[in-house]
């Protein structure tokens, strides 16, 4: 699949066509926002970075826009009725960069492979003529002088100078480009040093100088090139997980027409409701619903868990999992773009793009780099032309030297790359992350807040026991079918056994956060969800099966009918306990927070261990209960799954979701994890510590090298050739030191990572205080809705 168009400004009929495309690319995160993807691969510095990004902002309708160094992107969101898709790529074009656009979330594999294929060859060029200038220098260094040495040196020129200008090319272009916008960028001096080497060796040839420095003038490209190849290796391999989730995805499917005839269609053309028949061994092509046949799926794509899942009638299936058993017919719920695999890569992609306190902290240093490095060299040239009494020649020598020497890449990379590995190594373990700041807030947490169903439990509860006979159950039947919530496919789950609602309608269906789904059947309104919104519809009274009310129960009633109840059994994940364990063994407080009655919500949190737990509680309780806690100074992780606890997840310091939960869970949510697995969570706690760790490494690393090789560059010590090995290797450094997170579950155990003590924080709670268990008041709240 092929999604990338190069971006020309047209006007109209042309420029039509070209802005339909723009939004055609484009993701709709909201009805009013738009989400667009452009490929810069001229971008090569945090000074292009900001230009981009500062562009792209001035333009009224831009909500948004992060430019990414690392994957050479620039997302930008804006409003669509405000504004026009083509303006933003006007504005990337006037800053002199090519660009193109992209489908959100798809990687520029072609473009990566020949940004490292033109680096190659120049690398190679850059080699061929440095070592063979190199055997002509060793013959003037020898002894040879008059019109032998001017000979050499003129050979040597006529290598070096149309191999500097090919080999050259990533940086002249680049340098160019900005110059012609009357700006700056790390690539001039470098292009300013190279010629100005260049220049001296023809001057000193032509007039039959001792001293030509071709030989230094492609060395430098040469160990420059090196450096750059080596930094686009690895920023490759860091981003290793998104490109093979890239890879997952299906090319295309087969589409099952109405006449029953079939056709195979691109799979970014598959639209919502269309029936596509999936062979053994496929990939899923979209996010859809099987229709027809039963299979075994391999989900570890999504799971990360290798075993397979038997799946059928009903079942959700997610784009790139793998058919392992028989052909099976689904119906597309999603679009390509949208689907599972797409969503994925964009989170993670994302989380690239934050703009995290240390990510702001480097740009702002790397915005001083241009001004700062030319007064530099400036000052250099000046006070050695002084000192050596007029001697141009060591003079401009040093300044080169000063040119190369400074180089804001390394502090530019010490947080982007970083997070881009953090991403890889939790999608390893199933876990997603949104935006790299989350990453940074989850480390400061000292609290951690849960919610019970489908969270701590296992999300599938079953109905044990109903008083409701056949015909409320089919007609709650209807209603489950029109949410995700755990209580309303167990509803769902019974009545598919009871032999299906098909010949039942319902209108007018709504889901209420906290409450339940609500419409119209029959010309009556009907409620399926919390005890307290049903009896609000019911017969009045509230004396409704008093022992029911005590468990965890989803409800039904038709207005001014009786009302009836759906008793559920959920259990704890397997893992739960070893979880709750492992965050308690590096500091932090554990707690309930959940909308289920009492009864249940004790007894989880007395088989885990947890003395802190609140039941009964909505949405807006637990928002409060949050806010309450931040004000007394902690900073929370909430994990949630429901609809109900969307708002609490928004609130909180920073949250987590499984990807079983709701849909708006999810997007609320700044970390999504699939599979059963809470493991997930201390472990993502643990990559939090290691990477706020290594972020301080990094910068570190770039500050220190700066200090030490700025001031030696200036005092004359550091010749352009180490000047050029120095600046190539503190970007290589620190992108290495970023890459130690990959071995972090292998070589640091939990108890080591920094273990927050409270009494460290100063919010150890008094011996005396009391444990939180909340009674229930009024009418018992049935469902955690």
């Amino acid at each position: 699949m092929s999604c990338c168009h190069t971006i020309s400004v047209e006007t109209g009929p042309l420029a039509d066509l070209e802005e339909e495309r723009l939004r055609a690319a484009s993701h709709a995160p909201d009805s009013d926002i738009l989400e667009t993807e452009f490929h810069v691969p001229g971008m090569h510095c945090m000074a292009c970075v900001r230009r981009i990004e500062r562009a792209v902002a001035t333009l009224d309708h831009v909500v948004d826009a992060r430019a990414n160094l690392s994957n050479r992107k620039v997302r930008i969101k804006w409003r669509q009725r405000d504004g026009q898709a083509r303006d933003l790529s006007r504005a990337i074009e006037r800053e002199g960069f090519e660009h193109a656009v992209l489908q959100i979330g798809e990687v520029a594999k072609d473009a990566g492979a020949e940004t490292h294929r033109q680096l190659l060859l120049s690398l190679a060029v850059a080699g061929f003529a440095a070592a063979n200038v190199m055997l002509l220098s060793i013959s003037v260094w020898s002894g040879a002088d008059g019109s032998t040495r001017q000979l050499f040196h003129l050979i040597s020129g006529l290598i070096a100078v149309p191999a500097a200008a090919y080999a050259g090319q990533p940086f002249f272009g680049s340098a160019v480009a900005v110059l012609r916008q009357g700006r700056l960028n790390m690539d001039v001096p470098i292009s300013l040093a190279v010629i100005a080497a260049l220049v001296m060796s023809t001057y000193e040839a032509l007039r039959n100088g001792e001293h030509a420095y071709f030989d230094a003038a492609v060395m430098l490209l040469f160990f420059l090139l090196i450096g750059r190849v080596l930094d686009h290796m690895m920023r490759e391999r860091a981003r290793e997980a998104v490109k093979l989730l890239s890879g997952l995805s299906a090319k295309g499917a087969v589409e099952i027409l109405a006449d029953g005839t079939q056709r195979y269609v691109p799979a970014d053309q598959v639209q919502p409701g269309a029936r596509l028949m999936v062979a053994a061994g496929e990939r899923v092509p979209v996010d859809g619903v099987i229709r027809c046949g039963t299979s075994e799926l391999d989900r570890s794509v999504v799971t990360g868990e290798s075993a397979s899942a038997a799946v059928g009638e009903g079942d959700e299936v997610e784009a790139g999992t793998v058919n392992l058993g028989q052909p099976i017919e689904i119906e597309a719920t999603k679009v390509a773009a949208k689907s599972f695999l797409g969503e994925v890569v964009r989170m993670m992609e994302a989380a690239e793009n934050s703009k995290a306190r240390f990510v702001r902290i480097a740009d702002k240093a790397a915005r001083l780099y241009a001004p700062a490095v030319h007064l530099l060299a400036l000052v250099a040239f000046l006070a050695w032309l002084w000192a050596t009494n007029g001697d141009w020649q060591v003079a401009a020598y040093t300044a080169i030297a000063v040119l190369i020497i400074t180089c804001p890449c390394a502090l530019g990379l010490a947080v982007p790359i970083v997070h881009v590995v953090a991403a890889g190594r939790l999608f390893e373990r199933g876990l997603l992350m949104k935006d790299g700041s989350a990453l940074e807030k989850l480390r400061q947490i000292d609290t951690i807040v849960f919610d019970k169903t489908g969270t701590l439990t296992g999300g599938r509860p079953d109905v044990t026991v109903t008083n409701a006979p056949k015909g409320a159950r089919r007609m709650a039947g209807v209603l489950s079918r029109h949410s995700r919530h755990p209580t309303a496919q167990a509803v769902q789950r019974l009545t598919a056994r009871d032999g299906g609602v098909a010949e039942i309608q319902a209108s007018r269906v709504r889901e209420v956060s906290g409450s339940g789904v609500e419409g119209w059947i029959g010309g009556r309104r009907v409620r399926l969800g919390r005890r307290d919104w049903i009896l609000e519809i019911a017969r009045g009274h509230d004396d409704v099966a008093p022992q029911a009310a005590q468990s965890t129960a989803v409800w039904f009633a038709e207005e001014a009918g009786e009302a009836f109840f759906f008793e559920l059994r959920d259990v704890l994940r397997s893992d739960a306990g070893e979880a709750i364990c492992a965050l308690k063994a590096a500091g932090l407080d554990v707690e309930i927070v959940s909308g289920d009655v009492l009864k249940p919500v004790a007894e989880a949190a007395r088989e885990l261990g947890i003395s802190t737990f609140l039941a009964n509680r909505r949405p807006f309780d637990k928002i409060a209960y949050l806010e309450g806690l931040r004000t007394r100074g902690r900073n929370v992780l909430m994990v949630g799954d429901g609809l109900n606890d969307a708002p609490a997840l928004a609130a909180a310091h920073v949250s987590m979701a499984p990807s079983s939960g709701s849909d708006v869970g999810r997007q609320a949510a700044d970390f999504v994890f699939a599979g059963e697995s809470l493991s997930v969570i201390p472990f993502c706690h643990r990559i939090s510590l290691v990477a706020d760790r290594l972020v301080r490494q990094n910068i570190g690393i770039a500050v220190v090298y700066n200090c030490i090789a700025v001031p030696l560059a200036l005092a004359g010590y550091v010749t352009p050739l180490v000047a050029a090995i120095a600046m190539s290797a503190s970007s290589v450094v620190v992108v290495a030191n970023s890459m130690r997170l990959k071995l972090t579950d292998r070589t640091v155990e939990l108890t080591q990572n920094e273990p927050r003590k409270r009494s460290e924080r100063g919010l150890e709670p008094p011996a005396s205080a009391p444990h939180v268990h909340v009674t229930m008041t009024g009418t018992p709240s049935a469902d955690r809705r």
